[in-house]
């Protein structure tokens, strides 16, 4: 069975749970939260986050 070594070294393993993510006009993904506020918006470049699911 694989393995994410180490433990406690600060990194996620699997994705993050209530959140999603959307494309806003300008073309930057920015993170929603379980209760609608936004929560991070992403300047530096225009891929999406890892590890978040995209809303419909």
């Amino acid at each position: 069975m694989a393995t994410n070594p180490p433990a406690g070294d600060g990194h996620r393993n699997g994705a993050l749970r209530n959140r999603s993510q959307f494309k806003t006009a300008a073309g930057n993904w920015a993170k929603r939260a379980a209760d609608g506020r936004i929560t991070h918006v992403k300047t530096t470049d225009k891929t999406p986050f890892k590890g978040v699911r995209r809303e419909r």
